[in-house]
């Protein structure tokens, strides 16, 4: 039976390159997988173009890497989130480069990435610089803009429990960008707060199914410990 668990996240993120395409799971802080964040980090990789609702925080994980200047692009829905203050002065002085995508917009487009769709056609930014450039149509007397599915390299993700297979199940804030991740990248390495036995989720309530899972990291977590935000 195929085990896809890694001892450290330093073994898990071993394979990813200068110049990768990452995306994180995460809404903000709950959900993000920081420990394989920090061990890229640690790994010095560098010009990475990450995709996260988000611009991190602080000086750790995503926070970390754009304070580094690890970063060179960043796809994301609110780069201006409260403490992503490495991100804004690199982006004022021309340091690193935005594509700034509604929230749904950015859904739904990884979400056409993993399903194998071309694209499709939104209402959302039609009339707005955010659709310059862009193909529009008028539908039904509505004018709609069309978005290019968005891949990956990697998906980082994070989840509350997941077997050595790769089957995940997230918790509350966790069911965010993380499951629909899984699906848009060409790995995707996944950081759990438990791990299982096989068998140990219930078919019901398995929210990614570990064929589109390669790596799991067990990372052990304090029970009344939710999110992790950096070192103490």
């Amino acid at each position: 039976m195929i085990d896809k668990t890694f001892k450290s996240c330093e073994e898990a993120v071993a394979c990813v390159p200068d110049g990768a395409t990452i995306m994180l799971g995460g809404f903000g802080d709950p959900g993000l997988p920081g420990r394989l964040l920090e061990a890229l980090r640690q790994k010095g990789t560098k010009n990475l173009a990450i995709i996260h609702n988000g611009a991190g925080a602080g000086d750790w994980a995503l926070g970390g890497l754009i304070k580094d200047g690890r970063i060179r692009k960043l796809t994301a829905s609110f780069p201006c989130n409260p403490g992503a203050i490495a991100f804004q002065e690199l982006y004022l002085k021309g340091q690193v480069e935005l594509e700034l995508v509604p929230q749904g917009t950015l859904a739904e487009r990884i979400r056409a990435a993993g399903a194998g769709l071309g694209g499709f056609f939104t209402p959302t930014a039609a009339g707005t610089e955010l659709a310059k450039g862009k193909e529009s149509r008028v539908i039904d007397g509505r004018e709609y803009v069309f978005e290019k599915p968005l891949r990956a390299d990697f998906a980082f993700i994070r989840a509350h429990r997941g077997d050595r297979l790769g089957n995940l199940a997230f918790r509350k804030a966790m069911r965010n960008f993380n499951m629909v991740m899984a699906t848009a990248a060409e790995m995707t390495i996944a950081e759990v707060d438990k791990l299982v036995p096989v068998g140990g989720i219930d078919p019901e309530d398995v929210h990614t199914p570990g064929i589109f899972v390669d790596r799991v990291v067990h990372i052990a977590r304090h029970p009344k410990l939710v999110e992790i935000t950096g070192p103490k």
